[in-house]
């Protein structure tokens, strides 16, 4: 017998024979049977992957492992997209990269309203299972250096200052320094309209093209905006890190062995697309 309903008889693209539904085999309800929610989303082996390493249990390392883990499972989701963002810049498909782009901006708000959450554990309570970290540090995300390589911030010094890379993660990292980053798409995109690139003075003048006339280029305009707008959240998701972190441990030195939150300050000046940034004081 067929799975579907008596509403979809008659329906040019349901096969009441064969339960397909535009060619696809469709098995909906209890009697598909391949599938279940726990088993598509690997529940089993995901919610077995938060390990305490404090000795008796601290309370809020739960708290701690879940945050970063979903820091990471978000990193990964912007690193497809980013990804997709770029090669849709390539390829010309300009509405496609600024969709994508305003994703990333999206989950880039979440990463950082997630940090109200581990702010909600006291530096006391931190300090039960903090000192079992050592010498693992948030410096050591993959995922968040190949989301700054990607971005346009490439700096091979931070492959050689990687402590316990596998061999995969290094060409990841390798690869990441190798290939276009979204601002390389950018100036393609531009020279794709005509202008040219190859001087800071040709990409000046491009840029103040763009924005003086936006009924022409208004896909490119509003691609540099989303460009602008991943720049300023990554920005403000830095800064807030800082902030937290001098909150949980004020100036003691990080982890792994760097200088803590002086070291996260230092990195509080860092854009993206200085290029765009610029182009506001002409506007």
């Amino acid at each position: 017998m067929s799975s579907l309903s008596k509403s979809d008889e008659g329906r040019p693209d349901a096969d009441a024979v064969s339960g397909r539904w535009d060619g696809v085999d469709v098995n909906f309800g209890e009697e598909g049977g391949r599938l279940t929610y726990g088993s598509y989303l690997r529940l089993p082996q995901l919610l077995d992957q938060q390990r305490l390493e404090s000795d008796p249990p601290a309370h809020d390392e739960l708290l701690f492992i879940t945050i970063h883990q979903v820091y990471e499972l978000w990193f990964k989701q912007v690193l497809h997209e980013m990804t997709a963002s770029r090669d849709a810049m390539l390829s010309g498909e300009l509405w496609l990269a600024q969709h994508l782009l305003r994703r990333v901006h999206t989950i880039e708000r979440t990463l950082t309203q997630q940090i109200d959450v581990l702010e909600t554990m006291t530096p006391q309570d931190f300090g039960q299972f903090r000192h079992r970290l050592s010498p693992a540090s948030g410096f050591q995300s993959v995922q968040f250096r190949e989301i700054e390589f990607l971005s346009a911030a490439k700096d091979p010094a931070f492959v050689k200052r990687f402590r316990g890379l596998t061999d995969d993660e290094r060409v990841r990292l390798e690869q990441r320094l190798a290939e276009p980053t979204l601002w390389d798409a950018f100036l393609v995109v531009l020279r794709t309209a005509g202008f040219g690139t190859d001087t800071d003075d040709d990409l000046r003048e491009a840029l103040q093209t763009v924005a003086a006339d936006r009924g022409q280029y208004g896909a490119i305009w509003e691609l540099a905006e989303a460009l602008l707008q991943h720049d300023e959240l990554a920005a403000a998701w830095r800064a807030r890190h800082v902030v937290m972190v001098e909150r949980m441990i004020g100036t003691k030195p990080g982890t792994g062995g760097s200088s803590g939150a002086g070291y996260l300050r230092s990195r509080l000046d860092l854009r993206y697309y200085p290029q765009l940034w610029e182009l506001r004081t002409s506007l």
